[in-house]
C-alpha cells in the first residue's frame, strides 16, 4: 500500500480534465422552484463573517435555547470557495467539519478555525466519504486512483493501486474493508464507453472484485450503500439494484417509476426509495417489496433518511412525514410548510429534528419536534443565494451550508 502525497497538477488542468464531470454532478442537486415570501420574524440575523455570535452554556457544550419560534444565534460563519455541488457536500468527522471543494480545509466545529488546507486534492463536489477515521476522495491528479486522507490532519495516509485501468474512479459506498467505485473503462484509444461498478481492499488498495454494467449506464446521479452483504445503489436509469459485497455479484434489479438520484434509506433488512408519489420498501436480500406508502395526489417524495430508527421523508406537498422504516406505518406528519422549499437532508440531535430545504433563497434549516413533527424554528442566514442547504450534525453543533457561506448552529 503507497503511503504519500502523490505527485502535483496545475489547477488549470485539474479544471480542463474535471468541467465535464462537474457539469453533469450538477444535475443530480436537482432544481426545484421557492415558495412565497417568508414568513416574517422567524429567520434569525447574520453574524459577521468569521466571527462567533452564540453564547455556549456554562460548559461549553450546551446552549441555551432561544424563546420558541425563534431560531438561534450562529456560534460562527465562514465563507467558503465556489462549486460546491452533489448531495454530500457537507461531511462531519470527529470535531472536524469539510466543505467539498477545492481547496478541501478542514475546519474545527467549535470555532470555525481553520485546522488545515490542501490545495488540489478534491473535484469540486465530489462526494465526502469518511468511513473509519479516513476520507475517500478521487484522486484530483486523474491518475485513476482513489485516495484517503485523515480528516483531522488533511495529510493523505491511503492511496488505491489501481494504475490507469480505470476512468475517473469515483467512491460511492465504503464499509470496513472496502470502498466501493464507479468507474469507465478507458480503451485503447482512450474512450470510454463501457463502465463497471469495483470494491477495492482497504488494507492492500488493489480491486478485489469489478463488474461491468449494463450498456447505457450512466457514471453519475448515483445514491449509494454498503450493509453488511449488500451493495445498494439507485442511478438516472430509473434502477434500483443490489450486488453482494464480497464477490459484486448482482442479487437483483428492479425498475423504479422514475429517475431516482436522492438518498435512499437502508434499515434492518431493507432499502426504502422514493418512488415518485409512493416511498418503497425492498427486502435486501431478495428485492420483494415489503410495504409502500403513498403521498398526497399529484405530489412526490424527495428527501428521505433513518435516523435513530425512524424513516424521515419529505414531499413536494411540503409535507414532512415520520414513517416506522419497518412497517411502513406513518407516525406524524406536519402541516404544508407553503412558505419554504420541501426538505432535502435530515439530521437529528437529541428529541430534534433538523430539515435543510432544496433550492431556496428564503429556505433554511428547519427545526421539528421529533416526538410530533411541530416546526419550532427556522433559520436562514439573510444572504438571499438561491442554492440548496446542506445540514449535519456535529456533536451539540450544527453545520448548516447554504452557496458560499458555512454557518455552526447550537443544536437547540
Amino acid at each position: 500500500m503507497r503511503r504519500h502525497e502523490g505527485r502535483g497538477v496545475s489547477r488549470r488542468t485539474m479544471l480542463r480534465r474535471a468541467g465535464t464531470g462537474i457539469g453533469l454532478a450538477a444535475l443530480g442537486a436537482g432544481a426545484w422552484g421557492c415558495g412565497p415570501a417568508e414568513e416574517p420574524g422567524v429567520a434569525a440575523p447574520s453574524a459577521p463573517e468569521g466571527t462567533p455570535s452564540g453564547t455556549p452554556a456554562a460548559g461549553g457544550d450546551s446552549f441555551t435555547a432561544p424563546p420558541p419560534g425563534t431560531a438561534p444565534e450562529p456560534l460562527w460563519q465562514q465563507r467558503t470557495a465556489k462549486g460546491t455541488l452533489g448531495m454530500d457536500a457537507l461531511a462531519v468527522a470527529g470535531d472536524v467539519v469539510l466543505v467539498s471543494n477545492d481547496p478541501l480545509v478542514g475546519r474545527d466545529a467549535a470555532t470555525g478555525a481553520e485546522r488545515w488546507r490542501r490545495e488540489e486534492v478534491a473535484v469540486p463536489g465530489a462526494r465526502m466519504l469518511v468511513r473509519g477515521g479516513t476520507l475517500y476522495l478521487a484522486s484530483a491528479q486523474y491518475d485513476g486512483d482513489v485516495v484517503g486522507l485523515d480528516p483531522a490532519t488533511g495529510r493523505e495516509t491511503w492511496r488505491s493501486r489501481l494504475g490507469r485501468r480505470f476512468s475517473q474512479p469515483r467512491p460511492i459506498a465504503a464499509d470496513e474493508h472496502r470502498v466501493y467505485v464507479l468507474a469507465g473503462i478507458l480503451e485503447k484509444d482512450f474512450r470510454v464507453e463501457r463502465n463497471v461498478v469495483a470494491a477495492i481492499d482497504t488494507s492492500t488498495g488493489k480491486v478485489a472484485w469489478q463488474e461491468l454494467r449494463d450498456a447505457g449506464t450512466q457514471e453519475y446521479g448515483i445514491a449509494a450503500d454498503a450493509v453488511g452483504r449488500y451493495l445498494v445503489y439507485t442511478d438516472y436509469k430509473e434502477n434500483v439494484t443490489v450486488r453482494s459485497t464480497d464477490t459484486g455479484r448482482q442479487l437483483w434489479t428492479k425498475k423504479i417509476g422514475r429517475s431516482n438520484s436522492g438518498r435512499l434509506a437502508v434499515h434492518d433488512g431493507l432499502v426504502i426509495v422514493a418512488d415518485a408519489g409512493r416511498l418503497r420498501a425492498f427486502a435486501l436480500a431478495d428485492g420483494a417489496e415489503k410495504w409502500s406508502l403513498a403521498s398526497e395526489e399529484f405530489t412526490r417524495f424527495h428527501g428521505i433518511g433513518v435516523l435513530d430508527g425512524v424513516l424521515y421523508a419529505a414531499d413536494s406537498g411540503h409535507v414532512v412525514r415520520a414513517v416506522d422504516p419497518s412497517t411502513g406505518k406513518e407516525s406524524w406528519r406536519t402541516e404544508a410548510l407553503l412558505d419554504v422549499a420541501y426538505p432535502g437532508q435530515f439530521a437529528k440531535v437529541g428529541g430534534t429534528l433538523y430539515a435543510a430545504t432544496e433550492l431556496d433563497d428564503k429556505g433554511g434549516i428547519l427545526a421539528f419536534d421529533a416526538r410530533n413533527g411541530k416546526l419550532r424554528w427556522r433559520y436562514n442566514d439573510g444572504s438571499k443565494a438561491l442554492d440548496q442547504w446542506y445540514v449535519a450534525a456535529a456533536g451539540t453543533r450544527l453545520m448548516a451550508l447554504h452557496g458560499e457561506r458555512l454557518t455552526a448552529l447550537p443544536a437547540v
